[in-house]
C-alpha cells in the first residue's frame, strides 16, 4: 500500500476516533475537517526571481456542540497528545459558552449520499525549474510584445494541491482533493511623448494545468490591455450608457453575491432582505451557484457541513428566486441551506459561493459597444464605495470612452455611481464570453444608463 493511500485512510480513522473522543468528553454533537497540501509560489521580475515560497501543510479542526453551545478549535500538531488535549479543551471551550438556539449539525438525512467526481484534480507535478520558467515565459512575452512596455511589476506562476477530509457524529465521512494552476503578468506601459505611465495585468487559472492559458498568451494579454491605457483622458460628468467588460461585470455579480448571503440578510445588511420571488432584473438574466460544475474552480462534492452542492438558481428570467445559504443562516431565516457552507480549518461554517455566474446572452462585447452612441466601456473599478444595505454604488473607474459606437480612447480618473437595485433593473444586454477565471464570473454588461463623474 502506497504512503499515500496509507495517509487517506489513517486520516478518515482519525477523524472518526477523534469524533468518539469528542462524544466520551461530553459533546452531543461534533464535527472534523482534516485538510493538508502542497503550494508553491513565484513571482519574477525582470526576469530575475524575486519571491519564492514553497510549502507543505496540514490542518485539522475539531467543532463541537454541548447541547445548543459549541466552540471550535484547529492544530497542525497531530501528535496524540496534542490531538487529546484538543478535544478536551474544545469541549470544556464549548460549556463555556452562551446558548444559541439555532445552533447544531444538520439533520442526519440532509447529508451528502452520492459523491460525484467532478474532476478537481490534476497529478501534474512540475518541478521549481519548471514553474519559475513558465513565470519567466510570461513576463518576457509581455516586455517583448510592445517597445512602450518599458517595466514589469512581476510575472507570477502559483501551483496547490491538496485534500479534504470531512466527518461529522452523524456518521457522515467524506474526501475529495483539488488542484489549481495560475499564471500572472502586471506590466508598466510608458508613453513615449507625455512620460506618463499605465499598468494593467492579465491571468489564466485552471484546475488543469494542460487547460491553462500559455505563459505567452498571458504575457501579450496583459501587455495589450496595458498599453491601451496610455493618453487616457477625463471626462466632463453626465448620464451616460455603461458597458461592464467581463471583469468589472464579474465585480457586479460579487455584490449581488453578498446580498443574496444568508448572513447579510439576517442581520440586516443587504439591500435584497425581503425581496425573494420579486422581481430583480429584465427577463432575459438568470443568475446560477453551481457547486456541481465539472472543473469548476469553486465546484466540491459536499459543502463544508457534509451537505450535497447542486446548482441554485439565483435569479430565474429576472426574478430573485433563492438566497445562498448554510444550515446556521437558513434556520435563522426559516429556509433549509442551499449547501453553501463554506470554511476554513478550525472556523465555523460561514456561507460561500461554489460557481455563481451570469448566465450568457448571445451578443459579442462588440455588438455591444455598436449599440452606444455615446457612453463608458469599464475595464477597472478601483475602491470599495458599496452600502449593501441600500445598494447605493459609488466607484472609482477606468476604461474608454465611446463615441458613434466605436472605443474613441481610453478614461480614467472617474466615478460611475448608481444603486444596485437600479444597475440590475437596468441591463440592456449580456454578453456571449463568459469565461471562468475565479469562483465568481459574468460576460460582459449594458447597462442603460449611470451617473459618470468627471470635470
Amino acid at each position: 500500500m502506497s504512503q499515500q493511500i496509507q495517509q487517506r485512510e489513517g486520516y478518515s480513522q482519525l477523524a472518526v476516533d477523534l469524533l468518539a473522543k469528542a462524544k466520551l468528553s461530553g459533546a452531543t454533537e461534533a464535527d472534523i475537517i482534516i485538510a493538508d497540501g502542497e503550494t508553491f509560489s513565484v513571482q519574477v521580475r525582470l526576469g530575475a526571481v524575486d519571491r519564492l515560497t514553497k510549502a507543505r501543510e496540514k490542518h485539522l479542526g475539531l467543532r463541537v456542540f454541548v447541547g445548543k453551545r459549541s466552540a471550535s478549535t484547529s492544530t497542525s500538531d497531530f501528535s496524540a497528545d496534542s490531538l487529546n488535549q484538543l478535544v478536551a479543551e474544545t469541549c470544556i471551550l464549548a460549556k463555556a459558552v452562551v446558548e444559541d438556539p439555532v445552533s447544531g449539525l444538520p439533520a442526519v438525512d440532509q447529508m451528502a449520499g452520492e459523491r460525484p467526481d467532478l474532476d478537481l484534480y490534476d497529478s501534474t507535478r512540475l518541478n521549481t525549474e519548471q514553474q519559475i520558467e513558465l513565470a519567466k515565459r510570461a513576463e518576457a512575452a509581455a516586455m517583448s510584445s510592445d517597445e512602450r512596455v518599458t517595466n514589469s511589476e512581476g510575472g507570477d506562476f502559483d501551483s496547490s494541491s491538496g485534500r479534504v477530509v470531512l466527518g461529522n457524529s452523524h456518521g457522515f465521512l467524506g474526501e475529495y482533493q483539488s488542484s489549481s494552476f495560475s499564471i500572472s503578468v502586471s506590466p508598466v506601459a510608458t508613453d513615449p511623448e507625455s512620460g506618463a505611465m499605465q499598468r494593467d495585468s492579465w491571468y489564466a487559472v485552471q484546475r488543469k494545468f494542460a487547460k491553462l492559458d500559455s505563459p505567452e498568451a498571458v504575457g501579450l494579454e496583459a501587455a495589450r490591455r496595458t498599453v491601451r491605457k496610455l493618453g487616457a483622458r477625463k471626462v466632463s460628468t453626465q448620464r451616460v450608457p455603461v458597458v461592464f467588460d467581463s471583469e468589472a461585470a464579474g465585480s457586479l455579480m460579487g455584490n449581488l453575491c453578498s446580498a443574496v448571503s444568508g448572513y447579510s440578510l439576517y442581520k440586516g445588511a443587504s439591500f435584497l432582505a425581503g425581496l425573494l420571488d420579486k422581481p430583480l432584473a429584465p427577463e432575459f438574466v438568470t443568475i446560477y451557484d453551481d457547486g456541481r460544475m465539472v472543473g469548476g474552480l469553486g465546484s466540491r462534492p459536499f459543502d463544508g457541513e457534509g451537505l450535497p452542492t447542486r446548482r441554485t438558481t439565483v435569479v430565474e428570467r429576472g426574478v430573485l428566486k433563492s438566497y445562498l445559504l448554510d444550515t446556521y443562516s437558513g434556520r435563522k431565516l426559516g429556509f433549509a441551506s442551499t449547501g453553501n457552507a463554506s470554511r476554513g480549518v478550525g472556523e465555523n461554517p460561514s456561507v460561500g459561493p461554489t460557481n455563481f455566474y451570469l448566465a450568457p446572452g448571445s451578443k459579442t462585447a462588440q455588438d455591444m459597444i455598436k449599440t452606444v452612441k455615446q457612453g463608458l466601456y469599464v475595464t477597472d473599478l478601483i475602491g470599495f464605495g458599496i452600502n449593501m444595505v441600500t445598494g447605493d454604488y459609488s466607484r472609482g473607474a477606468a476604461g474608454f470612452w465611446i463615441e458613434g459606437g466605436e472605443l474613441a480612447y481610453p478614461v480614467e480618473e472617474i466615478t460611475i455611481a448608481g444603486n444596485l437595485k437600479d444597475m440590475f433593473a437596468g441591463i440592456e444586454m449580456i454578453g456571449s464570453d463568459l469565461v471562468f477565471r475565479g469562483r465568481i464570473a459574468s460576460p460582459t454588461v449594458k447597462l442603460g444608463e449611470m451617473m459618470v463623474a468627471g470635470n
